[in-house]
């Protein structure tokens, strides 16, 4: 073979060989790429192990059911079934109401309990406009029943302001010490009955301005004896009727003045008798003071304050109190339609 000839073979060789290597460069960058997503999908693999093992390891707590606000029922006499009774709740206004809804909503809840209590009525036993006005000034820091079994011996004895004005007080005190605060009060009631004696001519007055201007005697016990004695409206704030109208976000007042204008603003004034008579008789008998029976509440739902008693209706029923509760009233000699509805008169001082 000539020189040339090799030389040719051998250029034609290295031409082949070259062929061959071209596409192996070509195909370099895929084996790169092949070899960066292997360490990815180990990495992937590796971090999914991780978590398969921290699954097994790490126990998963349960979340607890989220707490539901207590929300007023239709009927809150009415029990559902299976369901276990709601929790108290801190009591929340009503959010953007009105004025007029506030109106609308008050003369309801009025109306609604005119219908519990269409029997409601001074809780004093009383004959004539001075055994009223003697009776509620007694009934200061104490109940009506025990001012119901305290007068009729005081009246027995002293039947007229000029009997008791000319009274011996010790002898007065004696009679009035189950009242509480005897000596205060024997003092208030033999006061106001000389005033009535020398200024009034044994009667009682029957405008604001004169009731209060005797001893013992302010705007409530006033409005006490116009409303009930003399037939002329007024609102009767005390403490039952001061903690349900906060309640009921009637007023945010606290003075007692600033509630009677607050609320008298929200009636005709022909309603506020008996809207005192149904405000009392309602915290004295289901909206109690430390644990209102929310659950046996015929205003449950138009009250903001729902919750902050007992809302099962099994439990919130042994918390009604007199007729409600089936027990005695706070009147010796109450009217007869309380009697026909159902309530029961109060024993007398002493018995059973």
């Amino acid at each position: 073979m000539t020189k040339k000839a090799a030389t040719g073979t051998e250029k034609t060789q290295r031409a082949g060989r070259n062929e061959k290597a071209a596409p192996a460069k070509k195909s370099a960058p895929v084996k790169k790429a092949a070899a960066a997503k292997q360490p990815a999908a180990a990495k992937k693999s590796a971090s999914a192990k991780k978590s398969a093992s921290a699954k097994k390891t790490v126990p998963v707590k349960k979340q607890a059911p989220a707490k539901k606000p207590v929300v007023a029922p239709k009927k809150a006499a009415a029990a559902v079934e299976g369901v276990a009774p709601a929790k108290t709740v801190a009591a929340q206004p009503p959010r953007g109401e009105s004025r007029t809804a506030l109106v609308r909503r008050a003369r309801r809840i009025d109306r609604e309990l005119a219908e519990v209590y269409p029997y409601a009525h001074p809780e004093l036993d009383f004959e004539n406009p001075f055994q009223l006005v003697v009776a509620t000034v007694l009934s200061a820091q104490t109940t009506d029943l025990r001012v119901n079994q305290t007068t009729p011996a005081l009246f027995a004895k002293y039947p007229t302001p000029e009997d008791l004005a000319a009274a011996n007080p010790e002898e007065v005190e004696e009679i009035l010490r189950p009242t509480g605060f005897f000596r205060a009060k024997t003092k208030s009631v033999i006061g106001l009955s000389k005033v009535l004696a020398e200024d009034f001519g044994g009667e009682v007055p029957g405008r604001l301005e004169d009731l209060v201007k005797l001893p013992g005697v302010g705007r409530k016990t006033a409005f006490v004896v116009l409303g009930n004695a003399f037939g002329r409206p007024g609102i009767t704030v005390d403490t039952h009727f001061q903690r349900l109208v906060r309640r009921w976000r009637w007023t945010e007042a606290t003075d007692p003045d600033k509630i009677e204008a607050a609320v008298g603003a929200l009636f005709p004034k022909s309603d506020w008798t008996d809207l005192s008579h149904h405000v009392i008789w309602h915290g004295r008998r289901i909206c109690h003071a430390r644990k209102p029976a929310c659950g046996a509440c015929p205003v449950a739902p138009l009250c903001p304050a729902y919750g902050e008693g007992e809302t099962d209706p099994e439990k919130a029923e042994k918390l009604l109190k007199y007729e409600k509760g089936g027990f005695p009233g706070q009147r010796l000699n109450p009217p007869r339609s309380y009697l026909e509805a159902g309530g029961k008169p109060a024993p007398p001082l002493g018995a059973g």
